[in-house]
């Protein structure tokens, strides 16, 4: 999967200059990683317990042909979706529930209850964008819905059947999941107290979405 808005934490005895922070980290990292700001937070902030909400997208190169261009960077899907039937059957999964349908093998959460606060399916020419958003996520949950959901585009589903699927909380029931090149994390909210920079939009079409 990708990421352009992935926060990191650390405990040091250090004390340089943020930007040294920066510069230091990124001269070292490989190409594929970035640090694109620093900033100093009390010990009460948790990259991954302080979180409030993530957003994810999950984007589906949709063509008969496929795109040299962004391999590794989309998921494509050869037949045609019918985005509007994919969001119908999204709006099913809206609210706090119990996600078990959709749970990756493996997890070692404590409860399968999320609570998905967004949840968009839209076009941009030949790209279709799951856009969901929730306060926490299940291992594979973006993944396995957005698995379900190409059923549903490409009208081998109603829409309807995704509700079934998670009334079932049975993960054999949800289908494939899809593969982890068109996820991306687009977003994290954190508690307005330690100030963090909003997430930078590297790919301008997620903002929009």
């Amino acid at each position: 999967m990708h990421a352009s808005a992935q926060i990191v934490h650390f405990d040091t005895h250090s004390e340089r200059p943020l930007k040294a922070w920066v510069r230091g980290a990124n001269a070292i990292l490989p190409d594929t990683v970035v640090v694109r700001w620093a900033k100093m937070v009390d010990e009460s902030f948790h990259a991954r317990f302080s979180a409030l909400s993530r957003r994810y997208c999950y984007l589906i190169y949709n063509n008969k042909v496929p795109t040299a261009l962004l391999q590794g960077q989309v998921k494509t899907h050869f037949f045609e979706l019918n985005e509007k039937l994919m969001h119908e059957g999204a709006q099913y999964l809206l609210g706090e529930r119990d996600f078990s349908s959709f749970r990756g093998a493996g997890c070692q959460s404590n409860s399968p209850m999320r609570n998905v606060s967004h949840l968009k399916v839209s076009r941009l020419e030949d790209f279709v964008l799951i856009d969901i958003k929730a306060n926490a996520f299940l291992l594979h949950m973006v993944r396995n819905i957005a698995g379900a959901l190409l059923e549903v585009g490409q009208e081998l589903r109603e829409p309807k059947w995704i509700e079934s699927v998670l009334n079932e909380k049975d993960r054999r029931q949800a289908g494939i999941t899809a593969p982890p090149e068109g996820l991306y994390l687009v977003e994290v909210e954190y508690p307005d107290k330690y100030e963090l920079p909003k997430a930078p939009w590297v790919l301008s079409f997620f903002k929009s979405s």
